[in-house]
């Protein structure tokens, strides 16, 4: 493998960056609000799923309910 030049190793990175299409404040605010409302609604379910599951157990068990 070819060794490379730290020089034109640092300017490869900046053509590479040159070519990026940066999301815009809107769209990252957009995408940070969905992740925080789809991450509140797995926790809920999983809490929701967990709960029933540990009813369940305890049914079965008979270690009341």
């Amino acid at each position: 493998m070819a060794k490379t030049s730290p020089g034109e190793f640092v300017r490869q990175v900046r053509q590479e960056t040159a070519k990026v299409t940066w999301p815009t404040r809107k769209e990252t605010m957009i995408a940070t609000a969905m992740v925080v409302a789809l991450s509140i609604v797995a926790a809920i379910f999983f809490f929701v799923a967990d709960q029933l599951m540990a009813y369940v157990v305890r049914l079965i068990l008979g270690l009341g309910a």
